[in-house]
């Protein structure tokens, strides 16, 4: 379960101070791995980009605008799995902020609009099984409801 950005002025070396100004707004997402295919990756010492990249790998809710929602730093996120908590933390919580990741991300490479920059998630991660339902939420910016096929 993560805070999704959504970028809406592009810019290369954003400054943090003016990090902020670049976000279109937020979203509820889920940021899903396939261990099987990235443990072998990691075995064979190749990149496990697909473990990370394949199709309907992340999944997000409805992007509320940073007009509407503020730039949330904190309140609730929280993601159950089949109506049971899985994940329960703060945005307060992030190792990094909003701003510091868009200015650390925009010096690496050029944001440009429309870009979705997913912040990191808290504890709980686990394995998911076909036919499980997850649902997320975080607390001012929206949900994101996925079934695993």
């Amino acid at each position: 379960m993560e805070l999704v950005v959504a970028i809406g002025t592009g810019g290369r070396d954003i400054p943090v101070s003016e990090a902020l100004s670049h976000v279109y707004g937020y979203a509820a997402g889920l940021d899903m791995t396939r261990r099987d295919l990235q443990g072998e990756a990691k075995k064979t010492g190749r990149p496990w980009d697909m473990g990370k990249g394949f199709d309907q790998s992340a999944p997000i809710g409805e992007i509320v605008p940073a007009s509407h929602s503020g730039h949330p730093a904190a309140g609730k996120i929280e993601l159950t799995v089949n109506g049971r908590v899985r994940q329960t933390s703060d945005l307060a919580k992030l190792i990094w902020s909003v701003p510091e990741t868009i200015a650390y991300l925009s010096g690496l490479v050029a944001l440009a609009p429309g870009d979705l920059i997913f912040t990191g998630t808290p504890e709980g991660v686990a394995a998911v099984v076909e036919g499980d339902v997850l649902e997320g939420a975080i607390d001012g910016v929206g949900t994101v409801r996925t079934r695993i096929a």
